[in-house]
């Protein structure tokens, strides 16, 4: 048995719509660019500050600073004076990892999103994908759907929320409660079933 499921920034706000990271060597290849970011960093606050500092000229000093806004590595602070916007290097080294890197959770919470739409459909299970590590995501999904962390169930109160999920679908009540509870998405004592904090679940192997 086989699975029907297909196996698969702009700019800145007020930012020079360029390749951020691939943009910083051209940036600072111009000396006058990096004495005046030079001088901002270590203190000066307006243009004929960062002039002083720096050595420029004021032409040259207006060039440097407009270029530096642009890409966003310098602003204005609260009180106007220019400052070293550190939070657009971490943007701009986020944005320089490996595709593979940077999406990595995004990535697999889409495919979690696309597995669970192709196997529940209205809130039924429609069957259990045969792919365990698939079958996994639509179990995870319907516990965290279905049992609030920490609260006591009976199990009659177990069995009639699970068959809610079967209602028309392949898979019986007494076969997913078991699979809820191999998983540890479900645990029992006696006849009362509980559903354990993720905090707790992630500290079992």
């Amino acid at each position: 048995m086989t699975d029907d499921l297909p196996d698969r920034t702009g700019p800145l706000p007020g930012v020079v719509a360029l390749s951020g990271v691939t943009a910083l060597p051209a940036l600072f290849a111009d000396e006058g660019r990096v004495r005046a970011f030079a001088a901002v960093a270590l203190g000066a606050g307006s243009a004929a500050e960062v002039a002083r500092a720096a050595g420029l000229t004021s032409k040259v000093t207006a060039a440097a600073l407009r270029r530096l806004r642009e890409h966003g590595v310098v602003t204005s602070g609260d009180g106007g004076a220019l400052v070293v916007a550190h939070e657009r290097f971490g943007e701009l080294a986020r944005a320089g990892r490996p595709a593979a890197e940077t999406a990595g959770h995004t990535g697999a919470d889409d495919r979690a999103g696309l597995i669970v739409r192709t196997f529940v459909k209205d809130g039924r299970l429609v069957r259990l994908p045969a792919r365990w590590t698939r079958k996994k995501v639509v179990l995870r999904h319907i516990a965290e759907q279905t049992f609030t962390p920490g609260v006591e169930y009976p199990e009659r109160t177990v069995d009639e929320k699970l068959r809610a999920w079967c209602d028309d679908g392949d898979v019986d009540h007494v076969t997913l409660r078991r699979y809820l509870v191999d998983l540890d998405h479900l645990r029992r004592s006696g006849g009362t079933y509980w559903r354990p904090d993720q905090s707790v679940r992630a500290g079992i192997a």
